[in-house]
């Protein structure tokens, strides 16, 4: 399991690298979100993932279950996405004001001036 969790990890951090280095916002916007789910998945196992069927509640003298990766996730995931919608409505802003979705901001109408 913990070989599944380390690929998975993996493979997503490496796809949201490679998204995030494209040249449109698109695909940064979704290399950034990758990167997070990511970073949500290695939190999450950081609790441990040989505890199942434990409970949550401390008291029963049984081992438990730490509480503490599942409230970073659970905080993580609604921070990644009002930072997701923010980015999405900061792109959309971008497009409409520079008439291009490119990372480094260059007008449509300025290529076609320099004769490219």
């Amino acid at each position: 399991m913990e070989a599944l969790y380390a690929t998975t990890t993996g493979l997503l951090a490496a796809c949201g690298v490679y998204l995030t280095l494209r040249g449109r916002t698109f695909p940064v916007v979704v290399g950034l979100t990758l990167l997070s789910y990511a970073v949500n998945l290695f939190l999450f196992s950081m609790g441990g993932l040989a505890m199942h069927g434990t409970p949550a509640v401390v008291g029963s003298g049984s081992p438990t279950a730490d509480p503490l990766p599942q409230a970073l996730v659970l905080t993580a995931i609604v921070i990644g996405f009002a930072m997701t919608a923010f980015v999405v409505i900061l792109a959309m802003r971008a497009r409409g004001d520079l008439g291009s979705d490119h990372v480094n901001g260059n007008r449509l109408d300025d290529s076609k001036e320099d004769g490219k």
